[in-house]
């Protein structure tokens, strides 16, 4: 709610209902506790977009699923969005967090990798590239537009989501 710099550990242990100590014993600092933040808010879209996927059977129902869960992350508000900027603003100045945040970065990617060719293999989707590279673009697509939403929240981004959704059926076959 208030970011990692405005937000101190007596706030979070409050919110959370545990005392401040416990926090400092399991993550020690506030970047730590961000890191693992964002790294729950993964798992908890990988679950997201599993679930959205697990019985879609074209490659214009594997986009749909990719385009709402999308939906779905941005309309929750920029919460998960800044969380996630905020630690990778504080990867450029710490190698700690950097590391967590590269590794982070690959099991989310992997993860959708992985989603695209069980879908490629049980004949849903032709890829039309190596699934590494399409779940990279397509998470690079997201995160663009994820900045675009955050930079300007009054601008309708219909029109570039429909670029992105033709892009990325041309990837899925």
């Amino acid at each position: 709610e208030r970011g990692c710099n405005a937000s101190t550990f007596d706030q979070v242990a409050g919110a959370a209902g545990v005392s401040r100590g416990l926090l400092h014993y399991y993550f020690g600092t506030k970047e730590r506790l961000l890191v693992e933040a964002v790294r729950r808010e993964c798992q908890l879209r990988n679950a997201q977009l599993d679930s959205a996927m697990a019985d879609a059977n074209s490659a214009d129902e594997v986009l749909a699923a990719l385009v709402h869960t999308f939906e779905e992350i941005i309309g929750e508000g920029p919460s998960p969005a800044v969380m996630f900027f905020e630690v990778l603003t504080l990867a450029q100045r710490n190698s700690e967090i950097a590391a967590q945040l590269a590794e982070l970065g690959v099991t989310v990617r992997s993860f959708v990798a992985d989603a695209l060719r069980q879908k490629a293999d049980a004949g849903v989707l032709k890829l039309r590239a190596d699934a590494d590279a399409t779940a990279s673009f397509l998470l690079a697509l997201a995160d663009g537009l994820t900045v675009r939403v955050m930079s300007e929240p009054s601008h309708d981004i219909g029109p570039e989501m429909a670029l992105a959704v033709e892009a990325a059926r041309a990837l899925l076959g």
